[in-house]
């Protein structure tokens, strides 16, 4: 997610001197006139004048009393700064224990609902370290393809009770688990895909990018409604490891062709997230994915074309028939011609491609010769209707491979209509895509419905929902109270979430401030990790302009990051076509109108509405039009006076926004079934 940032006000305290301890009053004493103390007596001086010798002393006695008095006093008042400042610490440290204390019920309450939705979890996970057995299996030739496919069906449609075998997976060895399989009887059959993702990022392992979230939230999705979802990753050297469950390298030898040669390669499997992962790491070509970053090579397309070819060779050992197989970005996009040039007869007689397509900025173009590397024919695909290049004819293009090598194109955008897509943001591939068309669905990105949804949030004070919106104004005064901002119910609060890795229009921001500076407006920048330059420029900021309604808060607080997405009124916004960034989805779900920084859509890249193309509306994604519809032009001086001016319409406005479930689930799922759906039946 983004990076968020606030400042975090210190208890007001009075400069205190260091008292170690109480100081002991002295008793305070006088003469007596009998030689005791605290006496008086008469005294006569020699000379020619008469002193009263009794105003002498009792003028000495005074001064005596002012002077122990005074020490009284200032003894007194250290004494009154020492249990200050004990009543400050002790203040302290029992705001300590019980920040502590509500950490460790939040630790609880999360454990709790994950043990709550454990069991799908657990069976997720059984599901797919199963099948990862079953390929380690075929590999070894333990059993061949044709046994590996029928137990692989047991599996995948649910006739073996999978409670039975999740004890015995792990402490099985592959000899006793292959008998313990071979013994289940055929029971109901359960529909669902069967889909194999071969990308180049996932989360929480490789989070690169788009691509990354997406393979992770979409796969996630499509196993909570039942379908089975595979990942097949290169194994990176800056891989996150920790991650990923039952890691474990399959002990065989798995060659795939590449320059005219077989190479071998060592195959690793685990689970994360109840996805079966597979890792692909050369040997020869060890350095192909042993570098600091996974993009921006000279020999990208022979490290990712030898890494797609691994691939197909690997499924076609283990036997795998998978309904589709789910291909994204120029990166994978070649294995669309190698699977129906070569791969098609090899047992994959009902498996179809699915291309993703995050963006048209980067196409793969190449020399037709590299082709010939992972087995292709040049002649064969250097053709217009194939791979040859719009523009560049004397090359190849990768991502058109994608597009016409598929039986489906999903080109992910959450604010963009096909015909916008098609016509203004292609990038010479417009001929290509009007010829596919009939192919093209436009997917929006999602969010994680299980972190975000304030209707469940243990780390809120009081959940609400489109429904039942009250508990989002506690929300909101807890917010000011932790943040000592003032609680006046009049004031309309700005949340300002900065992602990590971006650049900041100071100057931008500057403006925006100033422009609502007088409308008792209250802003809050939260982030997501300590940079010290974009701190100090956020501080400088603060201090220019003088004032207590900005603070900033530059350390990641995830309890504080949920709250300012539920108590804030207004949430800024970098952009509302990021794809990584989530915080536009996050905030509609929360009842927070997303505001851009910059109000000019062409600022922001996002193309409107054309009124004038009435039959194209149906291409829009729902986020497309609720953005379009309530805030794409909308600068933060006009929603503070929209809130000012008319509460009740914004306040509808906002809890309709709620309403649209904007998750992984939802819109971006139902898109995916219906192509997985249409491609199965082709």
């Amino acid at each position: 997610m983004g990076t968020l940032f606030f400042f975090h006000p210190a208890i007001p305290r009075l400069p205190l001197p260091s008292v170690s301890k109480p100081v002991a009053f002295p008793p305070i004493s006088c003469l007596r006139n009998n030689g005791d103390v605290s006496g008086f007596h008469e005294h006569k001086s020699e000379g020619n004048k008469n002193v009263d010798i009794s105003q002498t002393i009792s003028n000495d006695g005074q001064n005596v009393k002012k002077d122990n008095i005074w020490q009284l006093f200032k003894e007194a008042q250290q004494n009154i700064l020492y249990l200050n400042d004990q009543r400050l610490g002790a203040i302290e440290e029992l705001e300590k224990t019980n920040r502590e204390k509500d950490s460790l019920l939040k630790k609880i309450k999360k454990l709790e609902a994950e043990k709550q939705t454990g069991a799908g979890k657990d069976n997720q996970s059984t599901c797919s370290e199963l099948l990862l057995r079953i390929d380690a299996m075929v590999l070894s030739s333990m059993i061949t393809p044709g046994e590996a496919s029928e137990l692989r069906s047991l599996v995948i449609n649910h006739k073996v009770s999978l409670a039975d075998v999740f004890n015995i997976i792990s402490r099985k060895k592959d000899p006793e688990l292959l008998g313990q399989l071979r013994h289940f009887s055929h029971g109901h059959k359960k529909n669902g895909f069967h889909i194999v993702h071969i990308c180049t990022e996932m989360t929480p392992m490789v989070p690169g990018g788009s691509v990354a979230s997406y393979v992770t939230g979409i796969s996630r999705a499509l196993q909570r409604k039942g379908h089975l979802v595979e990942v097949i990753l290169p194994k990176y050297a800056s891989l996150n490891l920790n991650e990923v469950q039952g890691l474990r390298e399959v002990n065989v030898e798995a060659y795939s062709y590449f320059n005219g040669q077989l190479h071998g390669n060592r195959i690793w499997t685990g689970v994360v997230y109840g996805i079966g992962v597979t890792l692909i790491e050369p040997k020869y070509f060890s350095s192909f994915f042993n570098r600091e970053m996974i993009y921006g090579y000279p020999d990208d397309f022979e490290r990712f074309s030898y890494f797609c070819r691994a691939s197909l060779d690997y499924i076609v050992k283990c036997g795998k028939q998978p309904d589709v197989l789910h291909l994204h970005n120029w990166e994978t996009a070649i294995v669309g011609p190698l699977f129906w040039d070569i791969f098609v007869k090899q047992g994959f007689g009902g498996t179809k491609i699915l291309f993703t397509c995050h963006g048209f900025n980067s196409q793969g173009i190449e020399q037709p010769d590299k082709l010939a590397l992972c087995g292709l024919d040049p002649l064969r695909l250097h053709r217009p209707d194939r791979l040859q290049d719009n523009t560049n004819t004397q090359l190849v293009n990768i991502l058109k491979g994608g597009i016409v090598y598929s039986n489906k194109v999903v080109i992910m955008s959450s604010i963009h209509q096909k015909h916008i897509i098609v016509h203004n943001l292609s990038h010479e591939l417009e001929p290509t895509l009007n010829e596919h068309r009939d192919k093209l669905v436009i997917a929006p990105y999602g969010l994680d419905r299980s972190t975000w949804d304030p209707s469940t949030d243990y780390l809120l004070p009081e959940n609400f929902n489109a429904e039942n919106i009250n508990g989002k104004a506690v929300c909101k005064v807890s917010l000011l109270q932790q943040l000592g901002l003032s609680e006046h119910s009049s004031s309309i609060l700005v949340g300002f979430i900065f992602p990590e890795g971006r650049d900041l229009d100071v100057k931008r921001l500057k403006e925006v401030i100033l422009n609502v500076r007088q409308q008792d407006v209250q802003f809050i920048f939260l982030g997501t990790s300590e940079r010290s330059v974009l701190n100090q420029t956020l501080e400088s900021l603060q201090e220019e302009l003088e004032d207590d309604n900005l603070q900033l808060f530059p350390t990641y607080d995830e309890a504080l990051l949920h709250l300012v997405f539920a108590g804030s009124d207004i949430i800024l916004c970098q952009s509302f076509v990021d794809p990584t960034d989530e915080i536009p989805l996050i905030a509609l779900r929360y009842g927070a109108a997303p505001i851009a920084l910059t109000s000019d859509a062409s600022t922001n890249r996002v193309i409107p509405f054309e009124r004038n193309f009435t039959n194209q509306d149906h291409e829009a994604t729902m986020y497309s039009k609720l953005i379009n519809s309530s805030f794409l032009n909308m600068s933060l001086g006009l929603a503070v006076d929209e809130i000012r001016t008319n509460p009740a319409m914004w306040k509808r406005k906002i809890m309709q926004a709620m309403a649209h479930d904007l998750s992984w689930d939802a819109e971006c799922y139902d898109l995916h079934f219906a192509a997985y759906s249409a491609i199965k039946n082709m």
